[in-house]
């Protein structure tokens, strides 16, 4: 039986396929996703100082508002692959089988390989927002090699934390409390806020729950997926992108990532090239945006 599908989806309708893709980056759950920015966007934050004063019958201007602004630029990117049809049905049509009674339908075939690009856009964003740096097929990220947002050559205002060494299950207790004290040393006003969290990666969690688990606090390692991690009372966000032997502390209201799910730059093409050229060739094409940017780099603390 021949098999052909031809599928276009641009703008909004593509959205809703990137938007899923995206958000399967985990890192995502930990920053401020600005979604619809055409071209570019301007982050601005503000600080007051000496804004209040005693009521009087008079007008007298006091205190100072100081604004920053930085801006957000997302990359335009895209994926084109060329793969055998016979591939993705082989897979396709094992999940069509498996469905049982009471089961819910299985995916159409586009829908499952619109499925396969999203694994791979959300794969190559967790990486870039991380370590990305501006080389074809990345956009810059936090702590890329030598462009990173955080280092001190690209952003002097950032606050630099430094490890005693490598991280081990043996040290990383007492370099997470070098950082916890370099965050009340130099960003103290924002400790108490809520979406403060320290970021790391899998391996450094890893570690850490080692450790802890070492020291008896049974909730760390006899964890039923209600476990909220924490150290000193601080959240954790673990990131899979991140590299090794760094984290960060920072707002999720101060990291920000962002794409443009609505333009019409944005689309996903399926072609079979059966009608096209005889081949059993499907070419899958992508197009999207992605970047990252921080709004107060004297409110982010990083190590290394």
């Amino acid at each position: 039986m021949a098999f052909t599908t031809t599928s276009n989806y641009a703008g909004k309708a593509a959205g809703f396929y990137i938007s899923a893709a995206l958000k399967e980056a985990k890192s995502l759950d930990y920053l401020t996703v600005m979604e619809n920015i055409k071209y570019k966007s301007n982050i601005q934050r503000m600080a007051g100082s000496g804004v209040v004063a005693d009521a009087t019958c008079d007008f007298s201007d006091a205190g100072t508002l100081a604004l920053t602004e930085k801006v957000l630029e997302p990359k335009n990117l895209q994926i084109n692959l060329d793969l055998c049809k016979k591939t993705l049905l082989d897979s396709w049509e094992a999940m069509q089988m498996r469905a049982g009674a009471g089961a819910p339908p299985p995916a159409s075939f586009d829908d499952y390989v619109i499925s396969y690009m999203g694994e791979i856009i959300a794969q190559a964003t967790e990486e870039s927002i991380w370590e990305g740096t501006a080389v074809a097929g990345k956009f810059n990220g936090f702590l890329g090699a030598a462009t990173g947002l955080l280092l001190p050559g690209v952003d002097a205002t950032v606050i630099q934390s430094s490890a005693s060494a490598a991280y081990t299950a043996a040290n990383i207790i007492a370099n997470l409390q070098t950082l916890t004290k370099d965050m009340a040393d130099n960003v103290a006003p924002i400790l108490g806020k809520d979406d403060l969290h320290i970021y790391m990666n899998n391996k450094t969690y890893a570690y850490y729950i080692s450790a802890v688990s070492t020291l008896g606090y049974v909730n760390a390692y006899n964890m039923n997926g209600d476990y909220e991690p924490v150290f000193e009372g601080y959240k954790i966000a673990v990131c899979p992108g991140m590299a090794d032997n760094q984290v960060v502390a920072a707002e999720k209201s101060n990291m920000f990532f962002g794409t443009d799910l609505l333009s019409d730059h944005t689309r996903i093409t399926l072609m079979d090239m059966a009608n096209l050229d005889g081949s059993d060739n499907m070419r899958l094409v992508a197009r999207y945006s992605a970047g990252v940017q921080t709004g107060v780099g004297a409110d982010i603390v990083r190590q290394s």
